[in-house]
């Protein structure tokens, strides 16, 4: 089983003759990488439970959804050999929308394309850390069939060539090999926090950084929890290790973090047997940590996600918690006031763990994957459904569009008038919300 804490065991890379596509829709999966680039969700990696194995999903492939449609598609970086045709795929959860049973048809973006795998594709593998920058998916850490890795890879997802690059001949000290990190986006650079990995005995100078798993060790190697802050520079292909001011964070791994302006967060996670709810700020100019007080807080957990949603707000999702039960709770956190608040939604009955989050239109956020269960004990409940919640009130404009969207016979004979662009947009709403028979002669009528 996997840990929050400990490495993977067991794990097996699917094999074709496993393809999930012969189920018609995209595969459930934790552990995963999931963002968003001009407008589509991309996820790639992961892994699900097929039986009593833990089953890496393919590396040479990308799943995508159309966030404004709620279409959903497919880039397959997949050999020649085994380029695959449309599917149908699982339908697009909005909050405070009733969608039902969608009948989506799988594309990629308008034309069902499919792409040969370019490049030096990242090995299968779970707990990495994913990250944005300039259109550039960046895949760091994680965990592999031989283990831990310290491997940084990255492909544009925006230039049309799908082609992956593996950061080789950098400068600088990479972190050691380590899973279920966080990492921060500013100015440029990736600023990775945490996580969980091995190192050897030679690189244990700092008990502070790094709190050994005593029920995991093999000679000189040492697995454990570590608090580092490591800086990758894309420009220079360059690692750092700035010195860092003011009480660190404990390590941890399977923690959150998100960026908001200059400063980083991290909420919670797991050290040892503890399961954590403090929150900390890393000011990304001058270094400094600083823990931030309060009274009442969520529930100690790991495997959430912490999302920045304004300039002054963070929502936190999920997780599992300190008696290993999944949670399916919202929160938003002021970080001006320094106040939890609990935000209610209509996804209270979906509990997720090691899921991941990304900001929307309109400060929603899609909550992807992940598992309903406690996966230390019961892996089986892996989901392949898309949360969206909404965190903040919508403008007239989006709620004008919403409606349109949900009632589209009101309008139809309008929408003909409309201009281009704002008539894509209304189509796409109507797509989201209610892909009926109906509906879809209007779509196809304008």
């Amino acid at each position: 089983m996997d840990s929050d804490s400990g490495p993977v065991s067991s794990y097996f890379q699917m094999d074709w003759a496993m393809d999930y596509t012969a189920g018609l829709v995209a595969r459930e999966r934790s552990g995963h990488t999931a963002l968003l680039e001009g407008g589509f969700l991309y996820v790639w990696g992961g892994y699900v439970s097929i039986a009593d194995d833990e089953v890496f999903l393919p590396n040479d492939e990308i799943w995508l959804y159309d966030i404004e449609s709620g279409i959903c598609g497919y880039v397959a970086w997949v050999h020649s050999s085994h380029i695959k045709g449309q599917q149908p795929f699982p339908p697009l959860l909005h909050a405070g929308s009733e969608l039902g049973n969608l009948e989506m048809v799988r594309s990629w973006r308008a034309a069902g394309e499919t792409h040969v795998m370019r490049g030096e594709v990242p090995p299968p593998m779970s707990g990495m850390c994913g990250s944005s920058l300039n259109g550039e998916m960046y895949v760091f850490g994680g965990c592999n069939e031989d283990g831990h890795t310290n491997q940084l890879y990255h492909v544009n997802l925006l230039d049309g060539k799908y082609t992956w690059r593996k950061v080789m001949n950098s400068s600088g000290a990479p972190p050691t090999p380590r899973d279920k990190l966080s990492c921060w986006v500013y100015k440029n650079r990736l600023i990775y926090f945490g996580g969980y990995g091995d190192k050897h005995f030679r690189q244990l100078n700092n008990s502070r950084s790094f709190v050994v798993d005593e029920a995991l060790w093999v000679e000189e190697v040492f697995w454990g929890w570590n608090n580092e802050v490591h800086v990758f520079n894309p420009s220079t292909a360059s690692w750092s290790e700035p010195h860092t001011h003011g009480l660190a964070p404990a390590p941890r791994a399977a923690h959150a973090g998100a960026t908001l302006g200059s400063r980083g967060y991290v909420c919670g996670g797991r050290v040892m047997e503890t399961r954590m709810s403090d929150i900390h700020c890393l000011d990304l100019e001058s270094w400094t940590w600083t823990e931030i007080p309060m009274s009442a807080i969520p529930m100690g957990r790991s495997w959430h996600t912490l999302t920045a949603v304004s300039d002054t707000t963070l929502f936190l999702f999920g997780g599992i918690s300190v008696d290993c039960a999944p949670l399916s709770d919202g929160w938003i956190f002021d970080v001006q006031a320094k106040l939890w608040r609990e935000l209610e939604h209509p996804h209270k009955d979906k509990p997720r763990l090691w899921h991941t989050a990304s900001l929307g239109k309109d400060s929603d956020v899609i909550v992807f994957g992940g598992s309903q269960d406690d996966i230390l004990f019961v892996d089986k409940g892996h989901c392949n459904d898309a949360l969206v919640f909404q965190t903040q009130p919508y403008t007239l404009l989006r709620l004008c569009e919403d409606y349109m969207g949900k009632n589209p016979w009101v309008l139809q004979d309008q929408l003909l008038w409309l201009p281009r662009k704002l008539k894509q947009i209304i189509i796409k709403r109507i797509s989201f919300f209610k892909p009926t028979a109906k509906s879809q002669e209007i779509i196809h009528a304008t």
